[in-house]
């Protein structure tokens, strides 16, 4: 399973809505020791992603479902909202930002990472 966006992704993801906000939800499955390679990652995220405009809005560990089929639960969820689409793409071709994203990849076995957009309150 892919755990890294190919650049088809990232042009399929610009497609839309390029300068709206988002709120990309990060879906994880760590390897043996990924737990830990994860946090480095997140730390060095933090450091890097911060000349885009993106804000870490929830970072925790997944625990026991109360629902879900064989194989749903999750290791950790990430949200992180940027400022616009293009902010994400200009993020992750930074290469400040490429020199720790080993660090993703060695973490997880599995991810989805999936735009979402808010929905405006009533």
């Amino acid at each position: 399973m892919a755990i890294d966006p190919t650049g088809a992704d990232l042009k399929a993801f610009l497609a839309q809505d390029v300068d709206e906000p988002v709120t990309m939800l990060n879906l994880l499955r760590f390897g043996g020791g990924g737990r830990a390679r994860y946090d480095e990652y997140i730390a060095h995220f933090r450091r890097t992603s911060v000349p885009y405009g993106a804000e870490v809005v929830y970072y925790g560990y997944g625990h026991a479902p109360v629902v879900a089929e064989s194989g749903q639960d999750w290791d950790a969820v990430l949200l992180v909202r940027y400022p616009s689409r293009r902010a994400f793409s200009e993020m992750v071709r930074d290469p400040e930002y490429q020199k720790g994203t080993h660090l993703r990849s060695e973490a997880l076995v599995e991810a989805v990472l999936q735009p979402t957009s808010e929905v405006a309150a009533e």
